[in-house]
């Protein structure tokens, strides 16, 4: 038997393309992606309504259990361990009371006020607002379709179960049971959106923004979001992303700092194994909050917590606390110290980190003025906008007296974090954008421009910034200067009386007579 053929060991030319081998199997292609779309494609309308009504009633009742069952486990145990009065309530009137608290603090969750005995608590433990969300996303991305039936019978299914919740407890009356249903609204309809475009089969960011500006440029005209205003709010993001980071990390140090105080708290409540999960329930529904206050504290306002204090990188004022363990851990008069007055330089070098992470997605030879204004628009907005809706959700009353103030004040966070983010990236942007223009000498070029204030460019001439695109070979290098003389129109030196200039070819001007 002869021996197999050898590759031929001859050298490929560079780019050919080579043959598959015949005996070689081709590659099977993935169906993971085909599947659902050509399944979904013979589905009724009835199907797509069921299976966003099941996602949305699957994520309220795993939502709501994890809230009320610690709460039922601890009154049953509680009970079982005491000696009952002989004129208490029935049994099964106290467990419809416990189940009726922790149905209003999940509906304090969702941002619905929670009434009882005339106090109102309005403080959200977003905690269970994100537990809420991410049950809402997991069942879409599961069961759910993409399709538009879907994500609005499942927004309104969580929509109705809200207030039929409200309604059940009784701590939500009159106003409020509207309020419970465009929390509702909100958080399904936001649950099952991030749920449908994780999908498989489901549209992108990238196309979903490609047909909103498409849909937005047929009614208005314009490019109402150009690119580089959205690179900036992308940037902004990343600011917003670094500064809740550090902000969790200091919430950890305080957390490490506190634990003595958090500890003689425990000690001091006795509350066993089941008061033990209710409490950890009940810090982890707070944590969120207690992030967001640290943000605010890293910008410089501060958070309060109850009625005449103040936690601030500049003094700390306190007071009587509630006795919960998370709350051991808010920072001493030992946080208020000459180093911690440049906490707010973390969040400028926050605000520093997005001007790079924009100027390194700029194609700098396009880049112009206003190109830089958007982006800085961008990334100026977005942490202003999220930390304005978070403090505003993060804040509230607590309980009656004092306690109706805890939180930090929405719009002096967010006007301070957009000002210091703004601060950093426009120290970064604007010093790129110098160094580029005044290395090819075109600081006077602009500045001729911008006193004669040319018209608009037009659509196919402008070049995207925000794209990266081939260098034109006859265009001048970075190195080469422009000539201000020309940009100014000054070209013509002045000659001599009598001489005469003699026509250059291709001159449409001529010559010029002699004085």
């Amino acid at each position: 038997m002869s021996a197999p053929p050898r590759p031929s060991a001859a050298p490929r030319t560079p780019g050919a393309r080579t043959s598959r081998p015949a005996s070689r199997p081709a590659a099977r292609r993935s169906r993971t992606v085909e599947e659902p779309g050509s399944a979904q494609q013979g589905l009724s309308p009835l199907s797509h309504i069921v299976a966003g009504v099941v996602s949305a009633g699957q994520a309220l009742v795993l939502s709501l259990a994890v809230v009320v069952l610690p709460a039922v486990v601890a009154y049953l145990v509680g009970t079982a361990t005491l000696a009952t009065p002989a004129d208490a309530p029935d049994g099964a009137v106290q467990v419809r009371s416990a189940v009726d608290v922790a149905m209003g603090i999940w509906l304090l969750g969702h941002g619905v006020p929670l009434t009882a005995d005339a106090v109102t608590v309005s403080l959200a433990p977003l905690g269970i607002a994100a537990l809420a969300l991410f049950a809402t996303y997991a069942s879409a991305k599961r069961f759910a379709t993409t399709s538009l039936r879907a994500w609005l019978a499942g927004a309104v299914t969580y929509a109705v179960g809200t207030t039929a919740v409200a309604a059940f407890a009784g701590s939500a009356p009159g106003w409020s049971l509207a309020v419970a249903a465009l929390a509702g609204l909100v958080m399904g309809g936001l649950g099952m959106a991030l749920g449908i475009l994780v999908r498989p089969d489901g549209p992108t960011a990238a196309e979903i923004g490609e047909r909103a500006d498409v849909l937005a440029r047929r009614v208005t005209g314009v490019d109402l979001v150009p690119p580089t205003l959205r690179l900036g709010l992308r940037a902004g993001t990343v600011a917003v992303a670094l500064l809740l980071g550090g902000a969790a990390l200091l919430v950890a140090a305080w957390a490490l700092a506190g634990r003595a105080t958090s500890s003689d708290i425990i000690t001091a409540l006795e509350p066993g194994w089941t008061g033990g999960i209710v409490f950890a329930v009940a810090q982890l529904a707070l944590l969120p909050n207690l992030v967001l206050w640290a943000a605010s504290w890293l910008a410089g306002p501060g958070f309060a917590v109850g009625e005449g204090t103040s936690f601030t990188p500049f003094g700390t004022i306190s007071g009587p606390l509630p006795a919960i363990p998370l709350l051991g851990a808010l920072p001493g008069q030992d946080w208020a110290n000459p180093v911690s007055a440049w906490a707010p330089v973390l969040v400028v070098a926050c605000g520093v980190a997005a001007g790079l992470f924009a100027w390194r997605r700029l194609e700098p030879s396009l880049v112009r003025w206003p190109d830089v204004g958007w982006v800085l628009a961008g990334i100026v907005l977005t942490p202003g906008v999220l930390m304005l809706l978070g403090q505003w959700f993060a804040a509230g009353a607590g309980g009656p007296g004092r306690l109706s103030d805890v939180g930090a004040n929405p719009l002096a966070t967010a006007g301070l974090v957009a000002a210091e983010v703004g601060g950093g990236a426009a120290a970064v942007l604007l010093g790129a954008k110098l160094d580029v223009v005044s290395r090819r000498g075109e600081i006077g070029g602009d500045l001729a421009a911008w006193l004669r204030r040319p018209g608009p460019v037009p659509a196919d001439d402008a070049g995207d910034p925000t794209q990266d695109f081939a260098p034109d070979p006859d265009a001048p290098g970075p190195g080469v200067p422009t000539d201000l003389a020309a940009e100014l129109g000054l070209d013509d030196a002045p000659e001599t009386p009598g001489a005469e200039r003699t026509a250059e070819p291709g001159d449409a001007r001529g010559t010029r007579p002699g004085k």
